[in-house]
Order: structure tokens, then sequence, then C-alpha cells
């Protein structure tokens, strides 16, 4: 009778071993000053130090379907921005400095080169955020995924001054809102890209589109873009000037922009303000998608939403021209409910 072992039953350990090695040195580059330890130990630690009253923010997503892309395209090494991003930006918006994250990795059969890959993208996109990757979970799931499938996750927490927090009582009728671009498609909305260009439209990843630099799979692969060094100084320079932020995520417009205004408030939005990037008209153009649907699902070119102090709007305009941002004044906060996208 054969000998039943781990191995043979579809996990192997020592490719598991082999995997903690190769990401080691990625992940250390990403230790701020306050992580205590070692990689490899049950918990990560982490010291909060320089803080009269702290509030821990938390937050979790995934990645959702846009893994489809990755693995149609065998290119994993901007996954991991994208997980870490949509944490970062979640927390961001709330006054928080990210300290650390951890990511939850979830394979059929473990492939330690693969592995290091999606890693080395969460442990980048850290060091872009100044958070340090203090621990993880790479389980591998034999026979649950398809060979060369995984899903992946994160968990992102930041800490803020209970007196700096971001909460939508600092907001007022007639607050600008300034948006800053995303790099794309960002993570959301990839059942309605994937059911349009390689269902209805039948497109192939490798496949170049009149209008787009890159082939189809390298634009919507495009990683989510990171905001905290962008915002981390405007939170730090204005103070109370900023009286909110909204990351457009799953939801788009309608959705999120209501979670940062006090009850019965509502915003206009100028979608004249920016030029929405091609990739958006033309999922709207082969979809025959509404652009009000549009709105609710995509970015549609905004990825952050700054709500600031009228009087201050040109204070954070040259803030952003001398650090070389790009932004758009986009809209205002105004009295009735909901959110009101004008368009041409």
């Amino acid at each position: 009778m054969e000998q039943m072992t781990y191995k043979n039953s579809g996990v192997d350990i020592d490719a598991g071993n082999k995997s903690v090695q190769l990401i080691k040195d990625a992940v250390k580059k990403t230790y701020r000053a306050e992580v205590l330890g070692d990689l490899g130990g049950f918990g990560g630690l982490f010291a909060l130090k320089k803080y009269a009253e702290p509030v821990l923010v938390s937050g979790t997503d995934g990645v959702g379907t846009k893994l489809k892309i990755a693995f149609m395209m065998n290119k994993h090494d901007t996954i991991g921005q994208d997980a870490v991003a949509m944490c970062v930006n979640d927390i961001l918006v709330q006054g928080a400095e990210p300290l650390f994250f951890l990511d939850y990795l979830a394979v059929g059969k473990l492939n330690p080169e693969q592995v290091a890959e999606i890693v080395g993208g969460v442990a980048a996109a850290c060091s872009e955020s100044g958070c340090a990757l203090i621990g993880g979970e790479t389980a591998e799931m034999a026979g649950f995924y398809q060979t060369g499938e995984y899903d992946v996750a994160g968990f992102a927490v930041g800490v803020v001054e209970k007196k700096n927090l971001i909460t939508s009582s600092r907001v007022k009728v007639g607050d600008i809102l300034i948006g800053l671009p995303s790099s794309g498609l960002h993570s959301n909305g990839f059942s309605l890209v994937r059911k349009i260009i390689f269902e209805h439209k039948k497109f192939k990843v490798t496949d170049k589109v009149d209008g787009l630099e890159k082939n189809i799979g390298e634009e919507i692969l495009t990683p989510t873009r990171l905001y905290p060094k962008i915002c981390l100084p405007l939170i730090k320079n204005f103070g109370n000037k900023l009286h909110g932020m909204v990351h457009i995520t799953g939801g788009g417009f309608y959705e999120n922009i209501p979670r940062a205004l006090p009850k019965n408030f509502g915003a206009e939005i100028d979608a004249n303000s920016w030029q929405v990037p091609k990739i958006f008209k033309l999922l709207q153009e082969w979809g025959n998608v509404d652009w009000h649907e549009m709105f609710r699902t995509f970015n549609c070119g905004i990825g952050m939403i700054l709500i600031v102090d009228e009087e201050s709007f040109d204070d954070f305009a040259t803030h952003l021209n001398e650090n070389y941002e790009e932004f758009y004044k986009i809209g205002r906060v105004v009295e009735s409910g909901g959110v009101k996208i004008i368009r041409s």
C-alpha cells in the first residue's frame, strides 16, 4: 500500500519554504523602525510611537475578477499593487497614515517563483506607500483552484491622531471637490469589463486597439494608483482645511461621494472638467453602457477626490502644482442630497 503524505495529496511544504526564502529580502525592504521581530513569526509586531491619542484605522479588500486578466496574460508582478492600493487608499481618506500591511494568497499548487512575483509586487507597493509588510499567509489549497490560478487579498492598518481624524463633520456647502487622476480602471467593475471585451467584442488580451498605446490586456491590467505619497502631505500641511476625501472605488461616484458628506448634503460634478481616458470611452461605446452606469461602476479617470474649503482652494492648487501633481476642479458640495453629474 502506498504511504500517504501531505505532498502526494497536493500540498508541498518544501515549496512553501522556498517561497518564503524568495520573498524574504523584498519583505524586509518594507520594514519601518516600528517593526519588531522578523518574518516567520506567528504574528507581525508593530510598536506605536509618537502619538498622543492614536486612532487605528483598518481596511481589507481583494482584487476581484481582475485576477482573470493576470491569469490570461501570465503576468503577476502588478496584481500585488492592486491588493495594497485598494486597502491603503481606503484608510487614507480618514486621514490615516498607513503603518503596516498583511497579505493573503491562496493557490491551487504552489509555484514559488509565481508567489515571489506576486508578493514582490505587494512589497514594492508597500514601500511606495510607506507601510511595512509585516506578515501574511500563503495557503496551498490542492484541488480548489485551477492550475496557475490564485486569489489574493490584503489587510492594512493605519493611524491618525484623534483630533485629526477626517469625518463628514467638517464638510460644508460650497466646499470644492478636487479630482486626482486614476491610473486606469483600477480594480473595480471587471465583471462588466470582461463581459464587454471578451464575451461581446471577443478580443484577445494581445489585441491592439486604436486609441490605446498598450494592447488590451496590458491596458486593463494597469495597477491601481497608490495615493498616500500625494495625499499624506496634504493631510499634514492643510489640517482642517481638508474637509473630506473620497476613494472612487466600487460603486463609483454615486455610491462613494455620499459616504464623505453629512446627511442630506449633495454634490454637483462637472464631468466636462477632465478628459475621461480612452479606455472608459471605448467600454461605454463597445457595451452601449449608459453613462449613469459608467459613473456608478467605474472611476472614469478620477481615483481620489479631495473636499476642500472654498477659500483654501488656491492654496491646495499651488501645493499640487509645485509638486507636479495633475488635478481637476470637478465640482462642489451643495445643499440637496445625492450626486448630480453634469455631462454635455
